[in-house]
């Protein structure tokens, strides 16, 4: 049921067998999504959180049809308000099984992008693992497109946010922070032989800008090397060159003298990037002379094309570019002529739901197949009102295998950690 850790003869992962159990699973969805539910409300039976409605079942002798019928009859549809007070008891060290019999450590932020407000989520072994798994199975249909060398290396403008401690001792952080804290995140590079330029102390830095400014010098320095680039959001990427526009020649010098900026002020962080830049032959006055050529050709118009002319080996531009992202793909598109913007996959800080399938397309035009094995998805059609054409009608919640093209749905999740 869940994806398999297919790796090929060289220790890899194989592509086109991650597509096609993905393809495999989308044909079932049904049963799989069934299946889905029983693992999760099996998994998770007797945690406290759903003793009101099903306490009085055996839940582990239930087949699982008759599990989900169960479940969607009368566990009700709940918003994270309906949470707080178990997030907010695990928080404060309360050890009971409340929301997940899987012990829980760590919290995430939310965005705060649905509701305008950051929230604490959950965030187990399970959480890194689909994360990885969706890495794999977008990498697979990018590579069918846009193959990339092995030994190559990406270009990840990635930030890991500085964590704090509840009253209970739970680390809390964004989901990205533990994503690229995660055991998983390093198995990510090494399976699919593409390495990020940064390491770990720059991603860790905790100084926005310290890190932005070590992401460039290393980006530089591995030029001819870099097969992709990346971020979260889009608008980092933007930013990112943006501040490259500003200081190109304080990088480039760094690059030519082997030194480092008086900027960077981490001893840690300042051993690590000096130790690659000098890794070789000391300053690489030959790729700075290069470079500042470029940066001169490129200040003249006005920085148009910046990303091909300095990284001539990228393939593609892989990011979150949907939604409230799509105001920055102008300025993106200005850096990097002609070159294909990916879209990355579509996911909540409670789980991750869609892959993007398709990577020819334009951002404005991706869309996205949810994964059926993440989490259990029920959907919510939505009408028009007849009488406010701006309002929407909810109706019952349908499952995934129900669901119809063109018409609008709010998604429902029955996560293995949120239930």
């Amino acid at each position: 049921m869940e994806q398999p850790n297919i790796n090929n003869g060289s220790g890899c992962f194989d592509y086109e067998k991650i597509i096609t159990w993905f393809e495999d699973v989308s044909k079932n969805t049904s049963s799989v999504q069934t299946q889905i539910l029983s693992n999760i409300l099996k998994q998770n039976h007797g945690v406290e959180y759903l003793k009101k409605w099903l306490g009085a079942y055996n839940v582990l002798e239930m087949e699982p049809c008759a599990l989900e019928s169960l479940f969607t009859s009368l566990v009700p549809i709940a918003s994270h308000a309906d949470f707080e007070p178990f997030i907010q008891r695990i928080s404060d060290g309360d050890s009971t099984p409340l929301l997940t019999q899987q012990p829980i450590t760590t919290l995430s932020l939310s965005s705060g992008t649905t509701e305008g407000r950051q929230k604490f989520v959950p965030f187990t072994r399970h959480s890194a693992q689909t994360t990885l798994q969706i890495f794999t199975l977008s990498a697979a249909y990018r590579s069918r497109v846009y193959p990339i060398r092995e030994g190559g290396r990406v270009l990840e403008f990635i930030y890991g946010s500085n964590c704090f401690k509840t009253k209970g001792n739970l680390t809390v952080g964004t989901a990205t922070t533990h994503c690229y804290a995660s055991e998983e995140f390093k198995t990510k590079h090494h399976k699919t032989k593409s390495f990020s330029c940064s390491p770990q102390e720059v991603i860790f830095n905790g100084d926005y800008k310290q890190s932005t400014y070590c992401h460039l010098l290393l980006g530089l320095f591995y030029s001819q090397q870099v097969e992709s680039i990346t971020s979260a959001f889009v608008y980092t990427m933007v930013q990112a060159f943006t501040t490259f526009e500003e200081n190109w020649r304080e990088i480039i010098n760094d690059i030519k003298n082997g030194t480092l900026s008086s900027r960077i002020k981490s001893p840690k962080l300042r051993e690590a990037i000096l130790d690659i830049i000098n890794s070789k032959s000391g300053p690489n006055i030959k790729l700075a002379s290069k470079l500042e050529d470029y940066c001169e050709e490129l200040e003249k118009v006005d920085w148009f094309g910046l990303i091909p002319k300095i990284w001539p080996n990228v393939k593609y531009l892989y990011s979150i570019m949907t939604g409230s992202m799509q105001p920055y793909l102008k300025k993106l598109r200005h850096y990097a002529n002609g070159l294909p913007l990916i879209s990355a996959d579509y996911g909540s800080t409670e789980s991750w739901i869609g892959v993007n399938v398709d990577p020819c397309l334009n951002p404005e035009e991706v869309t996205f197949a949810v994964v059926p094995t993440f989490s259990y998805f029920e959907f919510i059609p939505l009408h028009r009102n007849k009488q406010d054409c701006s309002d929407f009608v909810e109706d019952k919640p349908i499952p995934l295998s129900k669901v119809i093209v063109g018409q609008q749905y709010e998604i429902v999740l029955t996560t293995f950690t949120v239930i």
